[in-house]
């Protein structure tokens, strides 16, 4: 059955991925996923932070079928009573005044670009550059590709979406050189995931926040995986008591459910007047209430709270492992459920590899990071499995 699936893969999907991982799933439940064979797997990563809740969450499953027995998608042509519920969850519960829904997190991260320029604009000034990170990922849009602090992903869309200019992470004197009378937003990631999960300090954050205030910029923080209870906070710019102007979220929003939102202060959502920007899927019934099931299982089994809880515990272990595996292991880095094993150049690919073979879903990032963000269901024995079967992956290197 895999065999046929590939071959259909291969004979009809345009080679964006290449040769996937040998596995297609056909079922779930909690933190395991099942193949056609019906071998378990144990989820580690997600859905690359996607999937919060788990697999098959029966509360989630039941808010979907309950949404699909009245409505799915109307257009943004009319009032959605969800779509207006989950703003007002988002709103509730950070420091933003306004939301706007659309489908993915390059969408949002394009939403927030389009907003920063137009609020500019319409005060009759000429600023339009973003400075982004080098080593962060923003969304493969043209101007998310732009964003992106990454070569391998701009090369082949050169020239590039003009305005974007990238400067060292954790660098504030980067950035300050950097601005010019033409910036109109600075744009991070709090926890840089894509490039092996590398944080921002918080000094560096609040300066930036100081310079956005000084020089009359708009200080921007993609939320897309940082964000939705990942780090232990509902989101990451909560842990470092730092607030934005804008920031975005998609990801976990949606429990798997695509959506994307945009999140801005009243000062900087103003901008955005009737037609300036739109969408037809954004925000429809059917993905909304996947987002407001989301909020409500989260305070209902705490697992925001879960997640700030086990990742502590799952860092610590990971510290014994690094101990045991001095020069395997040459660091841990995290924040909540968002962790990233650092190995040895030599063996981390082999690694990723054997986790996989064995049933343990990762990631491997920036060649040499294993990367984990697992459901926040996840308990105190899944680390124990999780950390158990690295030991016995890393003792045969």
């Amino acid at each position: 059955m895999l065999d046929e699936i590939i071959e259909l893969d291969k004979k009809y999907y345009m080679n964006t991925f290449g040769s996937r991982l040998p596995v297609c799933f056909t079922g779930g439940k909690g933190l395991k996923l099942f193949d056609g064979s019906g071998r378990e797997y144990y989820d580690f990563l997600g859905g690359i932070a996607v999937n919060a809740l788990g697999h098959n969450h029966s509360k989630f499953i039941s808010a979907l079928k309950n949404q699909l027995d009245k409505v799915i998608h109307t257009s943004s042509l009319y009032y959605i009573e969800n779509q207006a519920k989950l703003a007002e969850k988002l709103v509730k519960n950070t420091f933003a005044d306004k939301v706007f829904f659309c489908n993915s997190g390059a969408e949002a991260n394009e939403g927030a670009f389009k907003l920063a320029k137009i609020y500019f604009h319409k005060k009759g000034l000429d600023k339009y550059e973003i400075i982004t990170l080098d080593k962060s990922f923003h969304g493969r849009t043209l101007a998310t590709v732009a964003a992106t602090g990454q070569e391998k992903y701009q090369k082949p869309y050169k020239p590039l979406t003009p305005g974007f200019i990238q400067v060292e992470p954790n660098n504030y004197s980067a950035v300050e050189n950097a601005v010019t009378d033409k910036t109109a937003a600075i744009m991070i990631e709090l926890i840089q995931g894509e490039s092996g999960v590398h944080p921002m300090d918080l000094e560096y954050v609040k300066k930036l926040r100081q310079l956005c205030d000084e020089k009359d910029i708009i200080l921007i923080f993609d939320e897309v995986q940082t964000g939705m209870g990942r780090t232990g906070k509902l989101f990451a710019h909560q842990l470092y008591g730092v607030n934005p102007d804008i920031f975005t979220s998609a990801k976990a929003l949606g429990g798997g459910i695509p959506i994307g939102a945009v999140c801005a202060s009243d000062k900087i959502a103003s901008a955005f007047e009737p037609g300036d920007h739109g969408t037809t899927f954004g925000g429809s019934p059917f993905a909304s209430a996947a987002g407001l099931a989301v909020f409500d299982i989260f305070n209902d089994e705490g697992l925001v709270e879960n997640a700030d809880k086990i990742g502590k515990i799952f860092k610590n272990r990971l510290l014994d492992l690094q101990k045991k595996y001095d020069g395997k292991i040459t660091e841990v880095r995290s924040a909540g459920l968002l962790i990233g094993i650092e190995l040895n150049n030599e063996i981390a690919k082999d690694v990723f590899n054997k986790l996989f073979d064995d049933g343990f879903l990762t990631s491997l990032c920036g060649g040499n990071t294993i990367r984990i963000a697992p459901p926040l269901i996840i308990t105190e024995n899944d680390v124990e499995l999780f950390v158990n079967e690295l030991d016995n992956v890393l003792g045969g290197f």
